[in-house]
Parts: C-alpha cells; structure tokens; sequence
C-alpha cells in the first residue's frame, strides 16, 4: 500500500524560506504522481505543485514563482521548497500520490486525483 508522511512545517516571519518534505512507500517505480496541497485560512484546499515519475512537474496558482518541487528517489522523498512566505501561506500542507497517473498529457491537477494523502504539516508565518 502507498503512505505518505509530511514533515518541515514550522514557524517562520514572513520573507523567509522554508522545506517540507514527504516520504513516501509503495509507488509503482515508473508510473506515479506526487503533489502537494494546502489549505489556508478561509479558502478551499489550493494545489500546489505536482511531479511525477519521470520528472515532469505542474504548478498551480498557490505559491506561484515562490515554489519548487523535488524528489530523491533514492531516499523516497518529495520536497517542496516555498521562499518568500507570506502570512497567508500560513496553514496546513499536504502531499499525496497516484499510482499509475503521469502528468505529461496534463496541465492541470486536482486534488481528487489524489489517492492516498498524508495527514498533513501545519506551519505559520508572522509578519
């Protein structure tokens, strides 16, 4: 079965940078996609980010041209590198994954095609 496990979240001020990381089992080794989510006060969960296993990425409004992110498939872990936070990024991040889903005919991704999710990192930014 595939699990999920976000870690990073922490308090920051704002213009700070800040990685979560994810770590990851299970995954069909050549056909799978990872993303990250959040959800931030008052607003429905965002997409984030996305990549997949042939290392082709997608990005969503959130964060946009703040973020990266990443994966070491040798230590089955996925990043997500925010600079430049805001206090409205304060919240709670998620990862989740697909198996057998690339990204390549895709240029959009939600979070429904996200199956499972971790439980989630929060953190806060201060001004």
């Amino acid at each position: 079965e595939v699990q999920l496990a976000e870690s990073g979240g922490d308090s920051v001020r704002a213009g700070e940078s800040l990685r979560l990381s994810c770590e990851f089992s299970g995954l069909t080794r050549h056909t799978y996609s990872l993303a990250w989510f959040r959800q931030v006060s008052g607003k429905e969960r965002e997409e984030v980010a996305a990549i997949d296993s042939d290392g082709r990425t997608l990005y969503g409004d959130a964060l946009q041209g703040r973020v990266t992110i990443s994966q070491d498939k040798a230590e089955n872990t996925l990043y997500l590198q925010m600079n430049s936070l805001k206090v409205e990024d304060s919240g709670m991040y998620y990862c989740a994954a697909e198996n057998w889903l690339l990204l390549h005919a895709k240029s959009w991704f939600r979070p429904g095609d996200f199956q499972p999710w971790g439980q989630g990192t929060q953190f806060t930014v201060s001004s």
